[in-house]
């Protein structure tokens, strides 16, 4: 009971020291992937804790089995929740002066009503998340689907299962069940023409297009629906309603982050393209590559080593920096994985918008960023590969993408 004792203050000393620290300093933003872990920890320790009182008696088959599909429940949420933004403001130092005093208060009121000392026993093995398990619960979901078909939010969770599992043309087709959930929400909208598209060849034409158009009349700033739109517009050669589109999203993003700069740089394009159209000018100029002031020109591969952690439709941008000075991007690109390999060109006819061009510095560097979330900033998980020291004019690069950002 001593040992207990001890442990259980250690256990308290700790648990205080981790969290006064970020209360009475300003403390910087937490990974998404950090949160997610912690979260998912909390569920494997639920769902440790329900069998083991299963297994004391003191909960019913039924009332274990309900617990459990709530904790499968929450779980897939989780799974399928984008990253969180940073906490706000620091609480403080009265907060952290009173969580002093509440938590080892707190921990002892709560063991004397609800501890249960047979979770020291070592022998207790801890519950672990398996994607095997994931596939059992969204199996769970699917089965109470079939006997209850007319839960609307139920199949758009199962839509969102199946898009987290890569499984698109299950996730079209759950969408397509959830009726007017779907139809009234812009958001699932934009989310159902995306599965949609990826669950065929990638086009946005047709039903996808439709679902677009459906999504910008309910709310015309939809993000997801802005970005699809661009894309369909420049699938159909309307350079100039890509632009447009595009351009409302960028008003939504934050000044000066690389996905700002990436869009902007899009927008950019789209603009110049559609003005050369309308001129009678040819889309293609047939000059070399090098008749461009600061081109410059490679091929972006994935090696082997990290190729195992992409998937074909994970977003890949390409992007020219100067070596010394801000980091925003002289010139950008983006594709997808299942492109590769990618040949780029970069000149300074694509500087962006105020920025400067790359025939203003002796080198720059090229650096090709496949991103896990999707979105230009940096994140962990993000396989990457850098060239420095290029000189603006140098052709035939190539760049591998070889590293996994921690």
């Amino acid at each position: 009971m001593t040992s207990f004792i001890l442990l259980a203050a250690l256990l308290v000393i700790v648990v205080v020291a981790i969290l006064l620290p970020p209360l009475l300093r300003q403390p910087g933003p937490s990974a998404a992937g950090d949160r997610r872990e912690a979260n998912l920890a909390i569920f494997r320790d639920q769902l440790g804790e329900l069998e083991r009182e299963r297994h004391d008696g003191s909960l019913t088959e039924d009332d274990f089995a309900q617990a459990r599909q709530e904790l499968q429940r929450r779980l897939l949420d989780e799974v399928q929740a984008p990253p969180g933004l940073p906490a706000g403001a620091p609480a403080g130092r009265k907060t952290a002066l009173a969580l002093l005093l509440v938590i080892p208060l707190a921990a002892a009121a709560g063991y004397a009503l609800l501890g249960n000392r047979q979770a020291l026993d070592p022998l207790q093995r801890q519950a672990r998340i398996t994607p095997q398990q994931i596939e059992e619960m969204v199996d769970g979901l699917v089965e109470k689907l079939r006997r209850n078909p007319d839960d609307r939010q139920g199949w758009v969770m199962l839509a969102r299962s199946y898009k987290v599992l890569e499984r698109y043309p299950q996730a079209a087709e759950a969408y397509a069940r959830a009726g007017a959930v779907v139809d009234q929400d812009p958001a699932l909208l934009a989310d159902y023409a995306e599965v949609l598209s990826r669950a065929t060849d990638g086009g946005l034409q047709g039903k996808p297009t439709e679902l677009i158009e459906r999504a910008l009349k309910i709310d015309p700033d939809e993000p997801q629906a802005l970005l699809l739109a661009g894309a369909a517009a420049t699938d159909r050669q309307q350079f100039a309603a890509a632009a447009d589109y595009w351009a409302r999203l960028l008003a939504q993003l934050e000044p000066g982050s690389e996905e700002a700069v990436a869009l902007e740089a899009a927008v950019s394009k789209a603009r110049e393209i559609a003005a050369r159209t309308a001129g009678g000018k040819p889309l293609e100029q047939p000059a070399s590559s090098a008749s461009v002031a600061g081109a410059v020109s490679g091929e972006v591969t994935l090696s082997g080593r990290v190729a195992e952690h992409a998937s074909p439709n994970d977003v890949l941008f390409v992007f020219a920096r100067a070596e010394e000075g801000p980091r925003m991007p002289l010139a950008a690109t983006r594709a997808r994985v299942g492109g590769l390999p990618l040949r780029f060109r970069f000149d300074d006819s694509m500087a962006l918008a105020g920025g400067r061009k790359i025939s203003d510095f002796k080198t720059i560097s090229i650096e090709a960023r496949i991103a896990k979330a999707g979105q230009a900033q940096t994140s962990s998980g993000d396989l990457y590969g850098t060239l420095t020291g290029v000189k603006p004019g140098s052709q035939n690069l190539r760049l591998l993408i070889d590293q996994v950002q921690p």
